[in-house]
């Protein structure tokens, strides 16, 4: 298996089909966080039946030490298991040194090596990634999964197929309403679908059903949350905060919530609030913030406790 091309559809009966008979090499590429999950669970799971259990999972850039790398990969595992080495490359430039090392790494999946399966794991493949040597020669070698970006268009077929996969199936109307409330995110929709997993039978969902599963707890505590804004009450903000984290609630709604106590903002307050909730749903959408906490519920509470101590220091009518 050299030189294939998979979707993320198509992986798990690639997987399947294997059996223990993996590849030398694997490369997943893409910005969706859920999927780029599932694919690397998916892919572990099978590494492990396959007796691949010594695991080595590095991140890495062009300021990192490849040589070590390198010699990790060649050297094996230390008690003679087959090792699953992981090479994380989040911002897909390597530098000269660093992709050297990956062709090399290619070179050898080439040759068969039987007791180190190597993956590769990259961002969204955009022209300049594509056209360098290195990927080039890990592409040949080994196994790509391509993990596109769902766009809005997308994304209602998407929650589709996913809602169908645990028997459940909904109209249009309902599937809209559902990515409208995601705002796009995976990881978000992919709450609601087990939600709705959770909530009801296998069968047509009416679009009431979808409603009720998505925003009976939610919106009360959407709305509750607001409440304790505007009222100054920073320890029962941070307390719901942690309540609706622990409970998986969908972290675009928790924001849209926090973010409609802007109305009564200083306007230099408001527009420090929307640069950080801008930097929040990058955050939630997998993307870097400079400055910013690399966990979004984190970043979230900081800007409602920063409302909430304005909400405290203006008068009241």
């Amino acid at each position: 298996m050299k030189g294939v091309s998979l979707r993320p559809e198509q992986f798990g009966s690639h997987l399947a089909k294997a059996g223990t008979a993996l590849a030398a090499l694997y490369v997943i590429a893409g910005d969706e966080p859920l999927l780029v999950i599932e694919a690397g669970d998916a892919l572990r799971a099978a590494a492990r039946q396959a007796g691949f259990t010594d695991r080595r999972s590095l991140l890495m850039d062009a300021r990192s030490d490849w040589n070590a790398l390198a010699g990790n990969a060649s050297s094996g595992s230390l008690f003679g298991d087959k090792q699953l080495l992981e090479v994380r490359l989040p911002t897909g430039k390597p530098g000269k040194l660093g992709g050297d090392v990956l062709i090399r790494l290619a070179q050898q999946a080439e040759q068969g090596v039987d007791d180190t399966l190597t993956v590769i794991q990259l961002p969204r493949l955009d022209r300049t990634l594509r056209a360098a040597p290195w990927f080039l020669a890990l592409a040949k070698a080994g196994v790509l999964v391509d993990i596109p970006t769902i766009d809005r268009p997308a994304l209602p077929a998407w929650i589709g197929t996913r809602l169908a996969a645990q028997g459940q199936s909904a109209d249009r109307d309902a599937l809209s309403w559902i990515a409208d409330r995601v705002e796009g995110n995976l990881l978000a929709a992919h709450q609601e679908i087990l939600k709705l997993g959770l909530a009801y039978p296998p069968g047509k969902l009416s679009i009431e059903q979808v409603q009720d599963a998505v925003m009976n707890v939610a919106r009360y505590n959407a709305f509750k949350l607001r409440e304790a804004i505007q009222a100054g009450d920073a320890v029962r903000v941070v307390r719901m905060l942690e309540g609706l984290r622990a409970e998986g609630e969908a972290l675009p709604l928790v924001l849209w919530a926090v973010t409609q106590t802007w109305g009564r903002a200083p306007h230099t307050a408001g527009a420090a609030a929307i640069r950080h909730a801008h930097d929040i749903d990058r955050l939630i959408k997998g993307l870097s913030a400079p400055g910013r906490l690399g966990d979004p519920w984190q970043e979230l509470t900081t800007l409602a406790l920063r409302l909430t101590r304005q909400s405290t220091a203006r008068p009241q009518p």
